[in-house]
């Protein structure tokens, strides 16, 4: 059995799987899943970029006889309405998460977290420190040192400039339509050569809409990938880091383009945090390794 390979254990007694919710935001109908154990203490699983939240199917399956495991979809992604501007600032990403602990008393709550949900996550945390038990980012701190400073280099109107090119480039262009879930699931494993079939298949059937001609599209809004002309300066991000009061796991696949704050500096921004760097997996360790991070994360959640 390969290493990427999904070994979810059954579910719950009585249980066949998660239960869809859902909350509102900014008036958006947004979406989540939960599954159950409503008296044990709570455990957000929050996914990344153009993802779902049936991707961490198999980390709650493992996690959910201990923990009330909560997954959302992020507004844009899933089965979460999409903004009708199109419009996706960290902001209301950020709203969107703070929404969902208070209407559902979650707080204090423990949060993994990967890439664009890992963002979201340190930098809410560091907004309500007092909220957050325990928090697992995959590779969530974004760019690093120098592509943080490339970016802050831009004067405004060239930033101003390049979104309003790239808004109106996503306007004109025509959603990918496959013939096929197979075309679809090729796509997939073509993104992420560590995905075993099953779970690329799994990612895949959960990821997709069949549309009325019977082709298949991505559920996420592709105005998701159209990131704001602004957003918090490096320095601001950075205060909110250091307001982490939890003990904070940041974990980074080795074959992942994504750099270490171990090894760029950014870990000295926390008071309590700790890097793993885990071998043969890149940018979706938790798919890549998936036995070994469930492992490791549910000793980190179990630490006193």
């Amino acid at each position: 059995m390969s290493a990427a390979e999904p070994t979810a254990p059954p579910p719950l007694a009585g249980a066949i799987g998660p239960v869809s919710r859902v909350y509102f935001s900014q008036r958006l109908r947004l979406h989540y899943v939960d599954w159950g154990n409503a008296g044990a203490p709570p455990l957000i699983l929050l996914h990344g970029g153009r993802d779902h939240s049936r991707s961490w199917d198999f980390v709650a399956r493992a996690l959910c006889r201990e923990y009330h495991v909560i997954a959302p979809d992020l507004r844009g992604h899933g089965d979460s309405a999409w903004s009708a501007s199109g419009h996706y600032p960290m902001a209301s990403y950020i709203y969107d998460f703070a929404q969902l602990i208070h209407s559902q008393a979650l707080a204090p709550v423990s949060i993994v977290a990967h890439s664009l949900g890992g963002n979201i996550a340190l930098r809410y945390s560091g907004i309500y420190p007092d909220t957050v038990r325990r928090l697992v980012a995959i590779e969530g701190m974004g760019p690093g040192p120098r592509g943080v400073a490339e970016r802050d280099a831009k004067p405004i109107h060239a930033r101003m400039a390049d979104w309003i090119a790239q808004q109106r480039a996503q306007a004109a262009e025509v959603p990918w339509r496959y013939p096929s879930l197979e075309a679809a699931l090729k796509r997939m494993q073509d993104a992420n050569r560590h995905l075993s079939e099953p779970m690329a298949r799994h990612l895949t059937e959960h990821a997709v809409n069949q549309n009325e001609d019977g082709t298949f599209c991505w559920k996420f809004d592709p105005y998701v990938r159209v990131w704001p002309p602004n957003d918090m300066t490096r320095d601001e991000i950075a205060s909110l880091w250091s307001r982490i009061a939890c003990p904070t796991l940041l974990v980074y696949g080795k074959e992942s383009w994504a750099t270490s704050p171990a090894a760029d500096g950014r870990l000295g921004y926390f008071r309590t945090a700790e890097v793993l760097e885990v071998e043969g997996a890149g940018h979706w360790v938790h798919h890549d390794r998936q036995e070994m991070f469930i492992a490791a994360v549910r000793r980190f959640l179990q630490a006193r």
